[in-house]
């Protein structure tokens, strides 16, 4: 390590020891060392994300719909992650970032390593890959006071960004941002976001704004009717509608060019195939937990040409995309600044869904 940087031994940490259990910050976590090819960063802030909680829980599903429970113990989460580089481990081979130096901020994201060398990896795809490793279930993420990153795959964010708003852009960011993409938005096209009010939806309505788009978000109570319309959106009250679908069919005179379900209640991918027009699509990146399934005819789909779109976050590339929209300022993300310690109530808040936009924990003190 470097010894210009004075590096603890011990750290504040949330730890899971087992799925389904409470999480808890402790002090007495050890202080990793950065390997071959590593650095070690110091975490500044980390947004909390739907996918921590349900990782923790044991609910979080895997492709096969069953719950994912290789994971490791204990459990660190965090993977919308900020932080500045204060020690470098040993380099002995030629490494992408030559110019890096102690200070430089990065980002602590889903992804942790990847191959390189797949078909997913050598096509822009590499959150795909399959010898991939991540910050949910393999490896410790952002949630403790320094983090050890690969060299090979690290996430150097522009040197001038917001270090509390960029967190989010990390996973919500470029998950919506890649869903947008998928949807081939253009100006004056219709996109519907439902669970526009959350940390997924809020930036969806954003980002797709950004492409031109009409946005109606769809999500309930005064609340977020108010920070959906402030977003630039047209609000539509799913508890008070008679019937949904043929008020968005009336409102986008037809039916909507793309839905993104952003929600991860099954109760939301119910219906929102059939807000869709003649060529839509649907852009999925709400997991729910559990096996659940779409329930959309296969006649639909084929007579009314329709494309349903799965987004497993982005490439690093997108997510530089997605990052740099925030930086420039044309999207801003709703963020709320807590302190670390407040991770367990942050859980019960998700739990309730009465979030707005991201919270944002202080971690470095």
């Amino acid at each position: 390590m470097s010894p210009s940087v004075d590096i603890p031994s011990v750290q504040r940490a949330a730890l899971v020891s087992e799925l389904g259990g409470p999480v808890k910050v402790v002090s007495d976590y050890p202080v990793p060392s950065p390997g071959e090819n590593e650095v070690l960063a110091q975490v500044l802030y980390t947004g909390v994300c739907q996918s921590d909680l349900h990782t923790a829980a044991g609910t979080a599903p895997g492709a096969d719909g069953k719950n994912i429970t290789a994971i490791k113990l204990p459990h660190v989460g965090g993977h919308e992650g900020v932080g500045r580089i204060v020690s470098f481990g040993p380099t002995t081979s030629s490494l992408p970032h030559s110019d890096l130096k102690i200070g430089d901020l990065v980002g602590i994201r889903f992804l942790a390593r990847v191959c390189h060398e797949c078909e997913f990896c050598t096509s822009d795809r590499e959150q795909h890959c399959a010898k991939a490793t991540n910050h949910l279930h393999h490896e410790d993420g952002s949630f403790q006071e320094y983090c050890v990153l690969d060299r090979n795959y690290l996430t150097v964010l522009p040197q001038d960004v917001d270090a509390k708003a960029a967190g989010p852009a990390l996973c919500a960011g470029v998950t919506a941002y890649k869903a947008v993409k998928n949807a081939n938005l253009s100006n004056g096209k219709w996109l519907v976001v439902v669970g526009a009010g959350g940390g997924l939806g809020h930036f969806a309505i954003q980002y797709g704004k950004v492409a031109g788009a009409n946005v109606i978000g769809i999500d309930t109570g005064k609340v977020k009717e108010d920070f959906v319309t402030s977003l630039g959106a047209k609000f539509v009250d799913f508890a008070k509608s008679s019937n949904l679908t043929e008020e968005i069919k009336t409102i986008t005179a037809g039916g909507a060019h793309a839905a993104i379900v952003t929600s991860g209640s099954p109760r939301a991918f119910s219906g929102a195939v059939d807000m869709l027009r003649i060529g839509g699509t649907l852009c999925c990146i709400g997991i729910p937990p559990g096996d659940v399934h779409l329930t959309t005819p296969i006649a639909t789909i084929i007579i009314k040409g329709l494309k349903v779109v799965g987004n497993l976050v982005g490439s690093m590339d997108e997510t530089l995309e997605a990052v740099e929209l925030v930086r420039n300022g044309s999207v801003k993300p709703h963020i709320e600044v807590r302190d670390f310690e407040e991770l367990p109530k942050v859980y019960e808040m998700l739990e309730k869904g009465d979030i707005l936009g991201r919270i944002v924990l202080q971690v470095a003190k």
